[in-house]
């Protein structure tokens, strides 16, 4: 069987649900699939250094790269935009059994549906959470005429579509697609076990060791709820002691803005703005953290969640969050609506809770093991595969 899975971007800066192509393709491969990635070169602003055309190794995974149009303006990087894929593809597609396309309104995916479609090779659909409601209010009359003119078509012309939550596909099913769809988590590749994370962690940040410490670790948008988080943490600093570490990247006008927040809510003193991180650094963060917080809006699934929680870290998260259902039935945290007074009320019994938080992590550690294992998730979308094209 082989199975192309077509993505606008891998770059780390793109998150999670980017990165998880990558794993989801390795445990493809280790059950016998041949599977392989097609995608451009975006590195968001700027480009991955690799190279184009020809499919090569990279992170062990075989991965066709083409070049991405990077004109000046944002809007149009975004769209990712390759001559060069459209072409290959349009060449090659009938050499592959089934496509798996991640991620709507973004020229590489929508270009793969229409091809596959001519062409009548099977396809699947994983939206990325791009048709939940709050990511549809966000420039809706483009959005509208897009899934009106080209994307419904597409989708409905889908083997299937694919969530990663219960929550994606209840929040979908208001828009009346057509094909069947199946639910199926994202995995996790637990990370590697750093002895002593929280002494580290404190070491680096100058801190004493029982001080607590909160993280946001994610892209740094307007989506994740910020202007909620940080003037919660203004309202306790004067009753609690904590260090708050942002972690993540973002737009250079966000990123002001963020500054701007941290400054009028009087917590720039107690905030360690890391930037974009990953490796041992990261898993320094989320191992060490005392509370990982998410305030989001909307996330069709939330993997620096399952990060956090792998790492026995419990989490906070608000009810736009997919995995927050995970979180309240298995008591690996705090479910709070996207209100400062919830998310105050969260923090503060946290923080007077702390051991109670440390068992809520330990347990939380194992439960992701168990069910979020690779291995389990590619056998059964194996079997999808299998079931979609009858053998």
């Amino acid at each position: 069987m082989r199975v192309l899975h077509v993505i606008p971007s891998i770059s780390p800066v793109r998150g999670g649900p980017s990165q998880a192509v990558l794993q989801m393709v390795k445990a493809l491969r280790s059950q016998g699939i041949d599977a392989e990635i097609a995608t451009t070169n975006d590195n968001g602003d700027k480009l991955l250094d690799v190279p184009l055309y020809d499919r090569i190794e990279y992170q062990e995974i075989p991965v066709r790269f083409f070049p991405r149009f990077s004109p000046n303006i944002s809007a149009i990087r975004e769209f990712a935009f390759s001559s060069s894929f459209t072409t290959w593809l349009w060449q090659n597609i009938s050499n592959y059994d089934l496509l798996h396309v991640h991620a709507i309104f973004s020229y590489t995916s929508t270009v793969t549906m229409a091809i596959a479609r001519y062409h009548q090779i099977p396809y699947i659909v994983r939206p990325l959470g791009q048709l939940c409601s709050w990511s549809l209010t966000q420039s809706p009359k483009k959005k509208q005429i897009y899934l009106k003119l080209i994307e419904r078509a597409n989708l409905n012309h889908s083997q299937a579509l694919h969530f990663t939550a219960e929550l994606e596909r209840q929040e979908v099913s208001k828009l009346d697609f057509t094909p069947p769809n199946f639910v199926l988590p994202l995995g996790l590749a637990l990370p590697t076990f750093i002895p002593e994370a929280r002494q580290k962690l404190r070491q680096q940040l100058n801190k004493p060791v029982d001080e607590p410490v909160i993280l946001f670790l994610s892209r740094i948008h307007e989506k994740k709820g910020l202007d909620y988080l940080i003037p919660t943490l203004g309202k306790l600093r004067n009753n609690f002691q904590f260090t708050f570490i942002l972690a993540g990247s973002g737009t250079a006008d966000y990123e002001m803005e963020v500054e701007r927040m941290l400054e009028q809510h009087k917590i720039s003193d107690r905030t360690y703005k890391l930037g974009f991180i990953e490796g041992e650094t990261k898993n320094i963060c989320l191992q060490g953290a005392d509370l990982y917080t998410l305030t989001s809006h909307s996330e069709n699934f939330g993997i620096a969640v399952l990060e956090a929680l792998a790492s026995g870290t419990p989490a906070l998260v608000t009810n736009g969050v997919a995995l927050s259902d995970l979180v309240r039935e298995q008591n690996l945290g705090w479910v709070v609506d996207l209100e400062i007074e919830a998310i105050a009320n969260a923090i503060q019994e946290f923080l007077d809770n702390l051991d109670m938080a440390k068992q809520r992590g330990d347990r939380a550690t194992e439960y992701v093991a168990e069910h979020y294992n690779w291995e389990k998730i590619a056998l059964n979308l194996k079997a999808i595969y299998a079931k979609i094209l009858a053998i």
